[in-house]
């Protein structure tokens, strides 16, 4: 790096996740020189270790599949599922620009083959959330083939990237941003995007941003990248920078022995009813996360997750949580609850009996046999690819186990962006010569995960744009005060 004064390059991303890369990919094709910091390694953040999926509404994969959407419909879904609390105008760049982002990774190399896919880990075109039209595009080798696509892009314009090295801080001059401060030496640049992911990993953050995140206690485990230190709030005060999105965040519902994600951890069985304090069923047990989490919020912020000894020792092997042998040991341990008769469950449980039975009983007659009349569990499963009907749940002994959102994922609060991903000042004013996307760049992912694919597809799709609108900084960037 260069102790220089004068201009060392047009643009300098911070962070080499999916937003970075896609931010230093749009800025080089528009012309700009760029340079890459990222804090830890190696590239990819927490996009490398998702299953890539992203969701996008009007694409090729759709219309090849004879499905007819739309980014207006998109829009509709987003801001409705959101409550209309985020900015109609910056969700409908968003929107607008998802698809043909995807079409852009397409062209560099991604694969999403036009099928039907049931899951995030099946490539094709699979149900997000609750969508009525399917928008999560499933890439070939998941998350981390996506950055293998973006950092291929990289090399090919021979984009710098420094490893292993955190920005310290941001260099400003005249309320304008003008390159970073790294290693002690001053960076100068035309214009910086802000790409460093989000805070999931700093404790302080969480407590003061997302706390709600606490309230899973010792059952709390993070699955974001180790980078995602919340370095973007860091840069926040010396800019006067806006900060939104507080006490918003991704939390996946899990039972409570959980310590993985659940490619490591294992999914639940089948065959299992989720039942409040009152013994009673609430929820579909498939029901997307985009609105679960929400769900087992309102029912006083866990439940329990209630299966027999069928569905225990079924359960495939190979996975670190949900394995025959670990549930038995926590059984062992009284802390998954085990009787030999659901009387007995209940009054461990501290539920009425007679009201466990009965749920149990209904939920027997209804999935066995193809049907859930009451919270249409079937369609769920159906859009998932089962095939199989679930067994009854009749075989003592039984067990139950405390599922609660325990599982963070992501973070929403970060630097106000507007639609073209520029940061806001605590005006509502764009900073010069500052730009964010991602986690870093908050506004897109709200109250409300709209699915799988929502943070990957704000990641790729905002930092395109971040990059864009950056690289057109370089124009002006020979004018700088020095």
């Amino acid at each position: 790096m260069s102790d220089s004064t004068d201009i060392d390059y047009d643009v300098v991303v911070i962070g080499g996740g999916g937003a970075g890369l896609a931010a230093a990919v749009t800025a080089a094709e528009n012309g700009a020189s760029v340079l890459l910091f990222e804090a830890m390694k190696e590239l990819g953040g927490s996009t490398a270790l998702s299953a890539g999926l992203f969701t996008a509404a009007g694409t090729s994969v759709q219309r090849e599949l004879g499905i007819e959407d739309s980014a207006e419909k998109y829009f509709q879904h987003y801001m409705d599922l959101n409550q209309w609390m985020l900015a109609p105008g910056l969700i409908r760049t968003f929107c607008e620009n998802a698809a043909p982002t995807l079409e852009w990774l397409i062209d560099l190399g991604v694969e999403i083959p036009a099928k039907v896919s049931g899951n995030a880990h099946q490539p094709g075109l699979s149900q997000a959330g609750v969508e009525d039209v399917w928008r999560g595009h499933v890439p070939k080798d998941q998350g981390y083939g996506l950055v293998q696509v973006l950092d291929a892009a990289r090399r090919r314009h021979g984009i710098e990237v420094v490893l292993d090295t955190r920005v310290q801080a941001l260099l400003t001059e005249n309320g304008r941003v003008v390159g970073v401060i790294a290693d002690d030496v001053e960076l100068r640049a035309g214009a910086v995007v802000v790409a460093s992911g989000g805070f999931a990993q700093d404790p302080t953050f969480v407590d003061k941003h997302y706390p709600v995140a606490n309230k899973a206690g010792e059952s709390l485990f993070v699955v974001a990248a180790d980078g995602s230190r919340g370095d973007h709030l860091r840069f926040a005060d010396a800019v006067d920078a806006s900060i939104t999105g507080d006490g918003w965040g991704l939390m996946l519902p899990t039972v409570y022995f959980q310590r993985y994600h659940h490619w490591q951890s294992g999914f639940p069985p089948k065959s299992r009813v989720y039942v409040n304090a009152a013994g009673r069923r609430f929820m579909d047990e498939d029901a997307s996360y985009a609105v679960s989490t929400g769900i087992i919020d309102h029912q006083g912020g866990s439940a329990w997750i209630v299966f027999d000894e069928n569905a225990r020792v079924n359960l495939p092997v190979g996975y670190a949580d949900w394995a025959a042998d670990r549930v038995a040991e926590e059984a062992e341990a009284g802390r998954t609850l085990r009787a030999d008769s659901l009387d007995e469950l209940a009054t461990l449980m501290q539920v009425p009996a007679h009201t466990l039975k009965a749920t149990v009983a209904r939920w027997n007659e209804n999935l066995p046999n193809g049907e859930d009349p009451d919270f249409l569990r079937h369609r769920t499963l159906a859009n998932k690819g089962s095939t199989a009907d679930p067994d009854p749940i009749d075989r003592g002994p039984f067990y139950a186990a405390r599922i609660l959102p325990a599982e963070l994922v992501c973070t929403h609060a970060g630097l106000e962006i507007d639609q073209n991903a520029a940061v806001l000042d605590t005006d509502g004013v764009p900073i010069p010569g500052l730009f964010a996307a991602g986690e870093a760049g908050a506004g897109v992912l709200g109250l409300r995960y709209v699915g799988g694919g929502n943070a990957v597809a704000n990641a790729l799709t905002m930092g395109r744009i971040a990059g864009r609108t950056a690289a057109r900084v370089k124009s002006t960037a020979a004018a700088l005060p020095i």
